[in-house]
């Protein structure tokens, strides 16, 4: 007899990793898949991070660490977030975990009881709604469309905050739109919370440095009345080619740090000790290989632009201003048949028709919270970029 709790049974799988599981599946029948579903870089880590690795191998770094990890990695980290955000965490207000994802759930799982709200703009990655659902929270989605940048006002924000809210999701750049808040817009936004003082923000920033706006990224926490208020999620996965190293941090007031290194504690430890100093070797090292990365992005971004603007029944206005993903509209494609008679609905039936009919994945936007649109990720190679979206072309052309 399955006896699953009531707690996981509520949960939804992953659909990026769903989709690229369906993805590996149909490869490994032979089909030559391209999948776009996944946010990974196709670049390989750096040579001088991987270095520092084999040589942490080779000086023994192969015992537990503490558990919000080396000292020497956070105090990189703080240096980090003093010199490019302009923002001030002493090494005892971060927490190194097993990437990004997990510094997430941490905090979510650390300030969010049974009941308490939390406002996500979407569209918004799709962990997001299941962590809240984890802790037992309310999420409280508002969907921002691409008419306003896929961003919310300080004006839309207010209006949802409620007694009950407790905590503000914010992603810039974002997953899955690319779009990216602006100083003035992160202004007013804080103008805003500073009448809440209950509401603590997660500033998600991992697609920090994959940027295309020529400025450096503003962080929520660099307002004087947000102090205190925000925390900062970050990592090495993105900027630094390293998905696999699983190395994420949140910065955060002391109290938070506190409470997500004891959660921490109790179900993972400190993170993989080798993988730290890579990390720390990430920071501390040459960022020219950040910006290598940066500069190929935005030369792919260009290109699936370009083409996507020639699919029909695909509307994208704008160029996205930052990480590696397009989301256009597809609903004008809804109620079209394809070849074999089926109807396409929605955006799941529009993701599963390209898989199987046009061999490349992507991602439905109802997974994001906004069921009108598809996401690609664009950290491919660039003939890889074009054949799919060839295909893309092809298969959409064909319904009728």
């Amino acid at each position: 007899m399955e006896q699953l709790s009531t707690r996981l049974l509520a949960l939804s799988p992953s659909a990026t990793l769903a989709m690229s599981q369906k993805s590996q599946e149909l490869k490994a029948q032979g089909l030559d898949i391209i999948n776009l579903s996944v946010g990974e870089p196709d670049f390989n880590t750096p040579d001088h991070i991987k270095e520092a690795a084999k040589q942490a191998i080779d000086n023994n770094f192969s015992f537990y660490t503490a558990v919000p990890g080396y000292l020497s990695l956070r105090q990189a980290i703080s240096r980090k977030l003093k010199e490019e955000n302009g923002v001030d965490f002493e090494p005892t207000q971060i927490v190194v975990g097993n990437g990004a994802k997990q510094e997430i759930c941490n905090v979510i799982l650390a300030i969010v009881e049974k009941g308490d709200e939390v406002i996500i703009p979407t569209p918004a990655w799709v962990s997001y709604f299941e962590m809240v659902k984890l802790a037992e929270g309310v999420n409280v989605p508002f969907l921002c469309n691409q008419e306003q940048d896929f961003k919310i006002t300080a004006e839309q924000l207010e209006s949802l905050i409620t007694p009950k809210t407790k905590c503000l999701m914010l992603c810039s750049p974002s997953n899955p739109t690319g779009a990216i808040y602006s100083k003035e817009e992160l202004a007013a936004i804080a103008q805003v919370l500073a009448k809440y003082p209950r509401i603590v923000v997660i500033s998600d920033e991992i697609y920090e440095h994959i940027s295309y706006t020529g400025e450096k990224l503003t962080s929520l926490a660099s307002f004087p009345e947000m102090k205190d208020r925000v925390v900062i999620i970050n990592g090495v996965s993105k900027a630094y080619a390293m998905t696999g190293w699983r190395i994420g941090f949140c910065a955060a007031p002391t109290y938070i740090a506190k409470a997500v290194t004891k959660l921490q504690g109790q179900y993972t430890s400190g993170c993989s000790s080798i993988a730290q100093k890579a990390a720390e070797a990430a920071y501390n090292g040459s960022q020219q290989c950040v910006e290598d990365m940066r500069v190929a992005f935005e030369r792919r971004r260009d290109l699936i632009f370009d083409l996507v603007q020639q699919i029909p029944g695909f509307r994208l206005d704008k160029k996205p201003q930052g990480a590696f993903y397009v989301f256009p509209d597809v609903t004008a494609l809804f109620g079209k048949q394809t070849p074999a008679g089926k109807t396409i609905a929605n955006a799941d039936d529009l993701a599963m028709y390209l898989l199987e009919e046009g061999h490349v994945a992507g991602v439905s936007g109802a997974a994001f919270g906004a069921d009108e649109c598809i996401r690609f990720s664009y950290a491919t190679a660039d003939d890889r970029i074009t054949e799919a979206m060839a295909r893309v072309k092809a298969a959409v052309e064909a319904l009728k």
